[in-house]
């Protein structure tokens, strides 16, 4: 099957190339203007392998037939199936001229195009634009009913359609998405526009305002959105289904939001403000047609607006009243699989993208700046600090009084990395936390584990995906976090929850120096790695938690986990200042201080037989109950007392532990063996071991 498609270098033409490549034998020519190629070899660079199938036909949308050389077109005519019209300005803010020279005369080349190479049917990607401010729903049969086009694009992607279907010489289809973002899964977006703006205004609302404030709006027009991904599918599903040429189809969702409505979507996902009340439309309408229009050519009101890299075009939107049907295209895609997926589902990756990518504020705090604007003091920002007050007291009620419901509003929604999730409590709270409606990235080195844990949670409905990797091994925490980056789009909660312990007196330990050096490896270095890799998406979403476990140990000081209790510090010394650091920017760093886990990890050292334990369940509680407060520290009265005991009473606290240190016999450990006797029966004493922080012997 062989394609010819036009603005495949654009951000919805990208998505229709690869699944035209998806098809059975495919080959996709693309036309590109002589000059840029490179933007092709992108696209083929995002594509892999399978853009060795899709080619370049050097051509030039402003010129007649495409300006296709004959001895270009000569190998093509007639073995081009399907033609796909992707090419279009979709700009409000762009120029009227230019926009009828790119949509209106380049469909025109197009077409005599698709008539000169005699292909088998033209697929034209047009816009529910074509309505204009048509009062009502606008069904996939009507095209002439469409008024009032406010704006050269909706203009022009009119007189486009309008072209398509008096000049067309050749079977044609025609696609009519709505107003198009990001891709469902990752948020992926090129520019900002349509829906986006209202990320920015809020955005720029939230700077000064906290969530709570009572912000007056209106209800305000209809909003409808698809993402690029379902437009894409949809298309070219549609394009090889029979009996369907000179249809038009609605690539639309059911569902209709109004601006109140989308505002307050955008504003719940991105903890920003919103509406807290709406003027409805019935006041709204009783002001004359002409009040929006005149608004928004108020100088004024325009520099504003630009001021905020918002196109002054948009005001027409705020009382945009029309609504579309979609039965053709609904009767189409029967039993393919495709329906547009749920707006409130991918708005969290929309958001997430916007903030990391796209967002004006973002883009400030990662620009180098001058050497004169690189002042001594600056004005610190105070506002962080009322919201995190209140959301403490907020969160420690709800944990309080309403603790089932409060772990699913906390993490509905959320990524949730998980290192140490193979067994144990980090087993036990992954499934837990999938229940309440988060997606878990297991870590561990066992991928057999991992992936029995990842089963059982997708079977109970939830969301589960697995990463195996080497947390001591820096290199390969780099490559782990990378990969949950680019598929994930980043981390909303990390929990550092795999660790080493290794139980030995420091006089068996002086020929062992590795042993202190292993510790710091995952204990240390890999928690704190696992951090500096997913912190910069948290900083710039302004969310995040990370949750370091650690051990009472820290309090206690017992004897015989001079390595281990060494790797903890410094992990506890990193999160106190990273807490410190991160204090304003909206993420939160909390730790964990269990006591010994009953677990059947401790059970091969039998002194633990005799020391007072806490069972699993608790300590599954434990985590579940700092991921809905996140509170700084999560400590038991064993640690407070034995912290206490140790500032009131140094030398006392130390004679204690000492004398438990003298009482406990402890064999020493067993000489290095040579490679001939590595065959030998081992000493059965369980003096090391990896496994999970909350498993670790104290």
């Amino acid at each position: 099957m062989n394609y010819l498609i036009t603005g495949a270098t654009g951000f919805i033409g990208r998505f229709v190339v690869e699944e035209l490549l998806k098809q059975p034998q495919a080959t996709v020519y693309a036309v590109v203007r002589t000059g840029s190629e490179h933007k092709l070899d992108k696209v083929k660079l995002q594509l892999g392998k399978s853009a060795e199938r899709l080619h370049a036909i050097s051509g030039d949308l402003t010129q007649p037939g495409l300006g296709i050389s004959p001895e270009d077109a000569e190998p093509l005519k007639g073995q081009i199936n399907h033609l796909f019209h992707v090419a279009a300005i979709y700009d409000l803010k762009a120029d009227a001229n230019a926009q009828q020279q790119a949509n209106v005369e380049g469909t025109r080349h197009t077409l005599q195009a698709a008539h000169t190479l005699q292909v088998g049917c033209f697929h034209h990607v047009s816009s529910i634009a074509v309505a204009g401010q048509y009062p009502g729903q606008f069904t996939e049969d009507m095209f002439d009913q469409g008024t009032h086009f406010t704006n050269p694009y909706f203009l022009t992607k009119h007189l486009a359609e309008k072209c398509v279907r008096d000049e067309a010489k050749v079977p044609f289809r025609i696609y009519r998405p709505s107003m198009v973002v990001g891709h469902s899964q990752s948020g992926e977006m090129d520019k900002v526009d349509g829906p986006y703006y209202l990320f920015q205004l809020l955005e720029i609302i939230g700077r000064w305002l906290p969530k709570w404030t009572p912000i007056p709006g209106i209800e305000g027009g209809q909003f409808n959105i698809v993402p690029v991904d379902y437009v894409a599918q949809s298309m070219v599903y549609i394009a090889h289904q029979p009996n369907l040429d000179g249809q038009c189809f609605n690539l639309t969702d059911p569902q209709h939001y109004s601006l109140g409505e989308l505002v307050n979507l955008i504003a719940d996902t991105s903890d920003l403000p919103g509406f807290r009340w709406q003027l409805p439309n019935k006041i709204l309408n009783k002001l004359p047609e002409s009040t929006i229009p005149t608004l928004a050519q108020q100088k004024l009101v325009q520099k504003l607006l630009l001021s905020m890299d918002i196109a002054p075009e948009a005001l027409s939107f705020i009382t945009y009243q029309t609504t579309f049907d979609r039965r053709n295209a609904a009767q189409a895609l029967a039993g393919s699989g495709i329906t547009p997926p749920d707006l409130k589902q991918y708005m969290p990756a929309l958001w997430q993208y916007w903030r990391q990518h796209l967002s004006p504020q973002t883009k400030a705090s990662t620009a180098p700046q001058p050497e004169a604007d690189k002042v001594l003091f600056r004005k610190p920002k105070l506002r962080p600090y009322l919201q995190r007050a209140q959301d403490h007291w907020k969160w420690n009620a709800k944990s309080l009084f309403q603790s089932r419901t409060a772990l699913q509003e906390r993490v509905d929604g959320k990524t949730i990395l998980l290192t140490g999730a193979s067994s144990g409590i980090g087993a036990q709270v992954a499934q837990q936390l999938a229940e309440a409606g988060a997606t878990l990235l297991l870590v561990a080195r066992s991928k057999d584990k991992l992936d029995t844990i990842a089963d059982a949670i997708q079977r109970a409905g939830g969301k589960a995906f697995v990463y195996t990797g080497n947390l001591a091994d820096g290199d390969d925490v780099d490559r782990l976090c990378q990969q949950v980056i680019s598929n994930h789009g980043g981390v909303d909660i990390l929990i550092n929850n795999a660790g080493r312990s290794i139980r030995r007196s420091i006089k068996y330990s002086l020929d062992r120096f590795h042993d202190y050096e292993r510790t710091m490896q995952l204990n240390y270095f890999g928690s704190v790695r696992m951090a500096l890799n997913l912190l910069p998406g948290m900083m710039q979403r302004g969310d995040g938690h990370i949750i370091n476990v650690s051990t009472v140990g820290i309090q206690a000081n017992p004897a015989r986990f001079s390595a281990y209790l060494g790797s903890k510090w410094a992990l506890e010394g990193w999160s106190w200042v990273a807490a410190n650091e991160l204090a304003h920017t909206g993420v939160t760093v909390s730790t964990i201080n269990y006591p010994l886990v009953r677990t059947p990890m401790i059970e091969p050292t039998k002194i633990y037989d005799y020391t007072p334990a806490m069972s699993p369940e608790k300590a599954v509680d434990w985590m579940l109950d700092i991921i809905i407060t996140r509170n700084k520290r999560k400590v038991g009265p064993l640690g407070r007392a034995a912290l206490a005991s140790y500032y009131a009473f140094p030398k006392i606290s130390e004679s204690i532990v000492n004398l438990s240190y003298q009482v406990v016999r402890e064999a020493p450990p067993q000489p290095r063996e040579k490679p001939e006797q590595s065959t030998r029966k081992k000493s059965k004493q369980p003096v090391e071991r990896q496994t999970t922080n909350s498993e670790s012997g104290r």
